[in-house]
């Protein structure tokens, strides 16, 4: 069984019933659900995931007045329920304590984005990781009667305003570039290879990044970027495949023909979006093109490798 899945029959087993019965006049303002760290907040958890900070249990978010007049006491009832559930029982780690139970909106929404809500400004917006973004906005919400925690997650989840979706996927065209299409080879003719594992590495991490982007989700923490590409309807099971390809083989020729194929496909959905219309097959060619399309003047004035 999935933790996401466990998670839910554990809320409707138990935790439905504990605040219909102790927290009655507060039924209609927490919200419940299983968002934030951890394999099982995106379905990718499996038996190996379940040796930490797995198991039944849920979070439950209240606004900061509720949370200051309830929030001790319905952390103490959400601890009574019980450990185990239909064989399984949450092991919590030294650092995993505070992923689940009771919760201050505006803190579980401050510890990843340093706001304790969507993001005023485009500089606000422009600091904050795709990680970040993804990891306060994956798994699923049970019920938020109140809709404060889902107003929040549903701005959050419109993605990125325009400019700096714009102003990150041509910082990303400059540093995949760099990386993978000028020094992986240029590092094996000087036979550095840590170089070129690192370039290699580099790559594959900024070029899936990108395609995220193009995708408009926020690309996963780097444990499981590579899988979460298949869910992608834009080159994200092409890309899947490729980059399976790249690290499998050894051959820095046959690599670096891979790479350019992987950029040529990219520079191809540039031009179908209307990003870049520049006829070069180096993707750093296509980051300044993308970026002089940013309206807001100031982040136009920015470095172009910076995202």
């Amino acid at each position: 069984m999935k933790g996401l899945e466990l998670a839910e029959l554990y809320y409707n087993e138990f935790g439905k019933k504990m605040i219909e019965e102790r927290f009655h006049e507060y039924k209609d303002r927490i919200a419940v659900g299983l968002v934030g760290e951890g394999s099982e907040c995106y379905g990718f958890d499996d038996q190996v995931s379940r040796d930490h900070d797995w198991g039944p249990s849920f979070c439950l978010w209240l606004d900061h007045d509720d949370y200051q007049k309830i929030g001790s006491r319905l952390q103490e009832e959400y601890n009574r329920l019980p450990g185990r559930f239909h064989g399984f029982q949450r092991k919590i780690s030294q650092w995993g304590d505070g992923r689940v139970g009771v919760l201050e909106i505006g803190t579980f929404y401050r510890k990843y984005m340093g706001v304790p809500q969507v993001p005023n400004s485009l500089k606000e917006w422009l600091i904050i990781p795709q990680d970040y973004l993804s990891t306060c906005t994956n798994g699923k919400v049970f019920c938020d009667p109140l809709g404060k925690f889902s107003q929040i997650r549903n701005k959050l989840l419109d993605f990125y305003p325009e400019d700096v979706r714009l102003v990150k996927i041509a910082a990303l065209c400059m540093s995949a570039a760099q990386s993978g299409q000028y020094n992986l080879m240029r590092s094996i003719t000087h036979k550095e290879y840590s170089a070129a594992l690192f370039a290699e590495a580099q790559f594959c991490s900024d070029i899936m990044a990108l395609v995220f982007l193009l995708n408009r989700v926020y690309a996963l923490f780097y444990k499981w970027r590579h899988r979460a590409l298949r869910r992608l309807p834009m080159l994200g099971e092409l890309l899947h495949e490729k980059i399976s390809q790249l690290i499998s083989i050894h051959d820095y020729t046959r690599k670096s023909d891979i790479i350019e194929d992987i950029c040529s496909q990219v520079i191809k959905e540039f031009r179908i979006e209307g990003l870049s219309d520049s006829e070069s097959d180096f993707l750093l060619d296509h980051g300044p093109v993308i970026h002089n399309k940013i309206k807001d003047e100031d982040l136009r004035r920015r470095n172009v490798w910076v995202g």
